[in-house]
């Protein structure tokens, strides 16, 4: 059996890799959690191209229902084709659209099939798709045929917390909860993306990154992806790493501060706390 060992564009963890081959090895989906910006997304795009496998990414939103995966019938098409005399309606497969599901089950070969975000959906929407992930198999209807996997794909799928997924539905899956990257964590994964980078600047960076980060009563904390289109920018505009440091974190706001703080009442909590450091320091 093929196992992950991570990739040179994916900076992945022990207990990450350890999870993706626990649930390869169950046969079981993998639910990833963690706040944004640590990789789950990405996470399936990485084992899929480790392992050679398609990939097909199911992304949830707050409308998305179960039957969506598997097929649609698209019923709309049929009475436009009939009015106009097509041929095509009279065979019904015709007007069936296929989901995610159903491609990743009718693989030819393995496949990795990413359910993005389950948590978007309606609460039910997990439950609904219990007896399809547990059968690897569903009925169409409105053809009469049974849809079976020809191999069990591995199924990653990703939340954000922002609902209680149900007890019958997390019984069914192996978890990983993915912590925001540590300092020595996060410099590995920046020096993928800027090979080469100053060490000078990385170091600041990081440091003012991580104390933006420790601000009491932020309400959205800046995450990975953030921290690299900062970085980005800093080498961009040639900002020198002393620009970035102050004795007190705090007496500083960091120059295109925009690519971390993303709202109106985080940059005036921030700004706040720079004044009252400043006049603390007079």
């Amino acid at each position: 059996m093929s196992r992950f060992t991570g990739t040179e564009n994916y900076v992945a963890t022990d207990d990450l890799m350890m999870a993706v081959n626990a649930a390869l090895a169950l046969e079981r989906p993998l639910l990833i959690k963690g706040e944004p910006g640590t990789g789950k997304t990405m996470l399936a795009l990485e084992v899929a191209q480790a392992l050679g496998r398609p990939l097909h990414e199911w992304h949830i939103k707050s409308t998305t229902k179960a039957q969506h995966g598997l097929y649609e019938y698209d019923a709309v098409s049929r009475l436009r084709d009939s009015q106009l005399g097509d041929p095509r309606v009279k065979d019904i497969s015709n007007y069936i659209v296929q989901g995610m599901l159903w491609k990743a089950f009718t693989s030819e070969q393995p496949a990795v099939l990413l359910i993005d975000e389950v948590d978007k959906a309606d609460i039910e929407f997990p439950n609904d798709l219990l007896r399809e992930l547990d059968r690897m198999e569903f009925w169409v209807y409105e053809t009469q045929q049974l849809i079976r996997a020809k191999h069990r794909p591995l199924v990653i799928i990703t939340s954000n917390n922002e609902k209680e997924l149900p007890d019958a539905f997390l019984r069914r899956c192996f978890f990983h909860y993915i912590r925001f990257p540590d300092a020595d964590t996060m410099a590995k994964i920046v020096e993928v993306h800027f090979p080469g980078i100053k060490k000078q600047l990385l170091a600041q960076a990081l440091n003012a990154f991580f104390e933006i980060r420790d601000v009491p009563g932020l309400k959205k904390k800046p995450t990975t992806s953030e921290l690299l289109d900062w970085l980005k920018l800093l080498m961009a505009e040639d900002i020198p790493p002393e620009a970035l440091h102050s004795q007190d974190a705090h007496k500083i706001v960091p120059p295109l501060h925009g690519a971390l703080i993303k709202n109106e009442q985080d940059v005036h909590l921030f700004e706040r706390l720079v004044f009252m450091s400043r006049r603390k320091g007079v």
